[in-house]
């Protein structure tokens, strides 16, 4: 599967994967439930929502706790990645999970939702340009 074969209902789904693990999210320090669900190249799809420590650094967010999902689940490559956050307008990953996200999904597409209606969709290059990957370690 492609990135070009995202078809709307399987984009909806992801939506709907993605609201609904915001709902699970650990954020009793931020109070910012955040929720991701990632379709990779074969068809599958993982979720993950942020979790908070009391020591701020050990928090995990929903991108890198969805990807730990992945990889636990037999890996895969990251053909979408979508991001919901309870705001009005879409947020993007922060560096870090778009490191991470890189990783897996060079070439993914991140969407955005909010409770609002807009949409933010953008190629993770242009999200992470000239991103370090394992092609520099060899």
């Amino acid at each position: 599967m492609s990135k070009d074969t995202l078809s709307p209902d399987k984009l909806e789904h992801l939506h709907h994967l993605a609201r609904e693990a915001a709902g699970r999210a650990y954020a009793p320090y931020s109070r910012f439930p955040v929720g991701a669900a990632l379709l990779t190249e074969d068809g599958r799809m993982f979720v993950g929502c942020n979790v908070e420590n009391a020591a701020y650094p050990l928090g995990l967010c929903a991108e890198r706790s969805a990807v730990s999902a992945m990889v636990v689940g037999g890996g895969g490559k990251i053909v979408a990645a979508v991001v919901y956050t309870p705001t009005p307008t879409p947020a993007s990953p922060c560096g870090a999970c778009r490191q991470v996200l890189h990783e897996f999904g060079p070439q993914a597409t991140v969407y955005s939702y909010c409770e609002g209606s807009a949409v933010a969709v953008h190629p993770l290059p242009t999200l992470l340009p000239e991103a370090f990957g394992p092609e520099n370690l060899a």
